[in-house]
């Protein structure tokens, strides 16, 4: 269960970030790579994980015309990513396109980043998402299914979304469509959502059917990070058991 467990590590101080993956180092396999860590330490920084066996999302939310957006994949792929974002906001070409460049890259099945899509963000809330978009005909959980379906019919191997558009996507796209769901807060954090609007326990996101959970800083600025980490893999593996003896 703990290759379902994707720690992200938003923090601009490599040393800091050696820390951490040393401190979670058997435990934790899977990490995601956003903005901050990408933009200071650049590829570096995804060597550094891959050249350890870790596995990577690389969580740069591509958003930009089809052809930009194609060559920026072909980059990734080079890298070795394991999980790759793109916005679904930036429409159908621009996602097809993407998965024309990871299908036409001559590599091995196994070996090929899954494409991401990138829902709402899970800070939004229905008030938020009115002040973005103005008076959409769609509401937010509309707008994620409708996204959702977006990114399949494009070919994108899942989506990233809130835990509580989980049950609706798995309906709407089928079991083998990816679910990585950000704002997870752990079952005795529940207080403290931080800058998350849409949030689920880690044993309600699996019940619910997400594959990948992302957890930040409930990991990363605990007093004792790895006990942190093997709590929160506690509560995946009683929500994984709960749904794997349902009738």
């Amino acid at each position: 269960m703990n290759e379902r467990l994707i720690v992200p590590l938003d923090l601009n101080d490599m040393g800091h970030i050696k820390k951490i993956v040393e401190q979670l180092k058997g435990l934790v396999m899977f990490y995601k790579i956003g903005s901050v860590p990408f933009t200071y330490f650049g590829p570096d920084i995804v060597g550094f994980l891959k050249d350890d066996g870790y596995k990577v999302m690389l969580d740069l939310k591509y958003h930009d015309i089809p052809s930009v957006i194609a060559r920026a994949c072909e980059g990734a792929l080079k890298m070795g990513v394991d999980l790759l974002t793109l916005h679904t906001s930036g429409g159908f070409s621009m996602l097809e396109e993407s998965v024309k460049a990871v299908l036409s890259s001559g590599m091995k099945k196994e070996e090929k980043p899954k494409l991401l899509g990138v829902t709402v963000l899970t800070n939004i809330d229905e008030a938020y998402y009115k002040d973005i978009f103005g008076d959409m005909k769609r509401s937010l959980v509309e707008q994620v299914k409708f996204l959702a379906v977006l990114a399949r019919s494009a070919g994108l191997d899942g989506v990233v979304a809130s835990p509580q558009e989980v049950e609706l996507i798995r309906k709407e796209c089928g079991k083998d469509f990816l679910i990585v769901t950000p704002g997870i807060r752990p079952r005795d954090d529940q207080a403290r959502v931080d800058d998350q609007a849409r949030t689920m326990t880690p044993k309600e996101a699996m019940k619910a059917g997400a594959d990948y959970i992302v957890v930040g800083r409930p990991i990363l600025k605990a007093a004792n990070p790895r006990e942190a980490a093997e709590k929160i893999i506690e509560e995946i593996e009683d929500g994984y058991r709960e749904v794997t003896q349902r009738p």
